[in-house]
C-alpha cells in the first residue's frame, strides 16, 4: 500500500481522520481482511514529511518501508525485495473503502490465470467499479522487468502504466461489475473527497461491503454532489 504525507490538493490526507480512525487505518485494516493477501506492508517515502507515516506504521506494529517519492516503481520494487513475493497487489492509502472481496477476487483471478498472466485488476478499461476500490495484482517477475525497462517519468511515477501499455508482453484480465458504477468517486484527494468519504464512513457499517456503501450513497445522492465537479488526476 503506497502512502505520502505530500499532495497538492489536500496535504496530510492519509492521517486525517473519519469516523473514529484515520483514513490509513480504513484503508489498512481492510486490506489486512483479504484472504489472499500474506503480508500486508506500507510503502511511504524517504522524505521527512513522512518520518510521522513511517513511525504512525511502527507504533501500530505494521510493516512498512521507505523509497523515492516520484519513482514509486521504484518504492514497490524495493519493498517487494525487502518482503518477497510471487504476487505483488498493489493499493493506495487514499483508497478507506476497499473491499477485501474485490481485492481477493483479483487475486483469485490472476492466480487462475498463471504462469501466463502477468497482470490482472479491476481498473482496466471499461471501469466498471468506483473510483476508490481499485487493485491491482502482478506477478514479480513483470514487476522486476518494468523496474528495469520503464523509461518514461509517468510510467514510474503511477508503477503499472508500463504493465498495462504492453499486453503483448504482460498478458492481463480484469473483473468487472455487471453495473457500470463507474461515475461514483471514493477516492481521496480534496477537501470534498474528503466530505464525501466522512459522511460515509460515518454512517456505513465498518467495514461495510462496497456494494453496501453503493447503497447508501445511492439513497442519499445529494453526498455524491459533494465531490461531482472534482476531476481524477490523469495516470
Amino acid at each position: 500500500m503506497q502512502a505520502r504525507m505530500g499532495s497538492s490538493r489536500l496535504p496530510g490526507k492519509v492521517l486525517l481522520k473519519a469516523g473514529g480512525k484515520t483514513f490509513l487505518e480504513h484503508a489498512f485494516e481492510r486490506l489486512q481482511m483479504a484472504r489472499t493477501v500474506d503480508r500486508c506492508v506500507v510503502a511511504t517515502t524517504t522524505e521527512i514529511q513522512d518520518d510521522v507515516l513511517s513511525h504512525f506504521c511502527k507504533s501500530r506494529g505494521w510493516l512498512s518501508t521507505r523509497g523515492p517519492e516520484q519513482d514509486v516503481l521504484t518504492r514497490y520494487y524495493e519493498a517487494a525485495r525487502r518482503f518477497p513475493a510471487d504476487i505483488i497487489v498493489r493499493v493506495t492509502a487514499d483508497c478507506p473503502l476497499l473491499d477485501p472481496d474485490l481485492i481477493d477476487q483479483v487475486v483469485e483471478l490472476l492466480i487462475c490465470g498463471l504462469p501466463a498472466l502477468a497482470y490482472a485488476s479491476n481498473v482496466i478499461e471499461p471501469r466498471h467499479f468506483p473510483r476508490g476500490l481499485d487493485v491491482e495484482a502482478f506477478k514479480f517477475s513483470a514487476l522486476e522487468e518494468a523496474w528495469r525497462k520503464a523509461n518514461d517519468p509517468s510510467d514510474r511515477e503511477h508503477v503499472t502504466p508500463f504493465l498495462r501499455n504492453h499486453p503483448e508482453n504482460f498478458p492481463q484480465n480484469a473483473i468487472h461489475a455487471k453495473q457500470n458504477n463507474a461515475s461514483h468517486r471514493w477516492t481521496l484527494d480534496t477537501p470534498e473527497d474528503q466530505q464525501l468519504l466522512t459522511r460515509i464512513l460515518d454512517y456505513a457499517p465498518e467495514p461495510a461491503p462496497w456494494k453496501t456503501i453503493l447503497s447508501l450513497v445511492e439513497t442519499n445522492p445529494e453526498w455524491s454532489k459533494l465531490n461531482a465537479k472534482i476531476r481524477q488526476k490523469e495516470q
